[in-house]
């Protein structure tokens, strides 16, 4: 019980010594052969793996950068705005106090501005460590892109002076 088949089949006579070793040798290629094909498979794998992760790593990568390049072009969005659209022959005698960050700030304004500012028609935007005054249109453009620059604006009240319907009176039992 003890011989193998290839032992028997010698004994017999049916299989020399050259065919069992051609025999060995072809299975044991055909092991060695497949223990390669499932390494090559794993590393197959493992570089697809490797592949995916690293797409993955570069799509994160180029979403960081384009959001830094968005906030990058909406600060200079922002600084365009204010240059452009600043009013520069602003001093005067009159103070103006008003708040950033919890810290009260204050700018020498003339009576004009001031008159403006109260009125809600311009309005304070924080450019680095300065202040400017620009319209109310332009802050509200200033505040879509970055609300953190705008550090007074006032909606506008109604004139009385510049309303050229002020002496007209509107009933109130009015029926549309």
């Amino acid at each position: 019980m003890g011989n193998s088949l290839l032992d028997q089949l010698k004994k017999t006579g049916l299989v020399d010594e050259k065919k069992a070793n051609k025999a060995q040798k072809a299975k044991h290629k055909q092991a060695k052969k497949q223990r390669q094909e499932k390494t090559i498979d794993e590393d197959k794998l493992r570089l697809q793996q490797l592949q995916a992760e690293k797409v993955k790593r570069d799509r994160e990568l180029n979403l960081q950068r384009k959001e830094e390049a968005d906030k990058k072009a909406i600060q200079a969005q922002i600084v365009q705005l204010i240059e452009l659209n600043c009013i520069t022959d602003y001093e005067g005698e009159i103070s103006y106090n008003f708040t950033d960050n919890k810290v009260i700030k204050n700018l020498h304004l003339s009576a004009e501005i001031h008159k403006q500012l109260s009125r809600g028609r311009l309005a304070i935007v924080k450019l680095g460590n300065d202040y400017k005054l620009v319209p109310t249109a332009v802050a509200e453009k200033i505040s879509l892109r970055d609300s953190a620059s705008i550090i007074q604006c006032e909606t506008a009240q109604h004139d009385d002076e510049d309303d050229c319907y002020a002496d007209y009176k509107v009933p109130d039992d009015l029926m549309w």
